[in-house]
């Protein structure tokens, strides 16, 4: 399979950048940053990720390009090379943005507003509390009550966050059980 003649002369000054020279290296980097940067955003409009997010992506893939330059094989063609990193970077960026919720402000001022609109429902809520265990009963008067985060309630209890998380499932589940054998 005969190679691009672009990634041809990216594999020649790679080589010549493993051998010291900075002139070619900067040419390397200078020729590919396009390629990477087209790439990144093709695929970070496949998974709904913004330009944004695809510029940090290309970031990364540079220093990563610098960081393990020499893990690259100047027998084999650099352009899968090169995929392969990008492809590893988004796979990274996807993930962590996985684990970020976003909600606008007015959303948690409106579920505030209506907590403490109805201060009968937040009596009734710490009559069913009281028949939660202790960790359960603090950790959901704690989030769910007074609206602190998982961090904070985390801290305050001496826990760690997943320990939280864990038990705050588990007190949710049990208040749906309690909530259900009463209706």
């Amino acid at each position: 399979m005969r190679r691009p003649e672009r990634e041809v002369q990216w594999a020649e000054w790679m080589r010549s950048a493993l051998d010291g020279d900075a002139a070619s290296y900067d040419r390397f980097l200078r020729a590919v940053t396009p390629h990477l940067r087209a790439m990144a955003r093709r695929r970070c409009d496949q998974f709904g990720a913004s330009a944004g997010e695809a510029e940090d992506i290309v970031q990364e893939v540079l220093i990563a390009v610098h960081l393990k330059r020499g893990t690259w094989d100047p027998e084999r063609p650099i352009g899968p090379w090169l995929s392969t990193i990008v492809r590893n970077k988004l796979i990274d960026a996807l993930r962590r943005r996985g684990r970020r919720v976003d909600v606008p402000l007015e959303d948690v001022v409106a579920t505030l507003e209506a907590e403490d609109a109805n201060v009968a429902d937040r009596l009734d809520a710490e009559s069913v509390l009281s028949r939660l265990k202790e960790p359960q009963r603090d950790i959901v008067r704690s989030i769910s009550l007074e609206g602190a985060g998982v961090k904070e309630t985390a801290e305050r209890l001496k826990m760690s966050e997943v320990a939280v998380r864990v038990t705050l499932h588990r007190a949710l589940k049990a208040l749906s059980t309690l909530y259900r054998s009463e209706a």
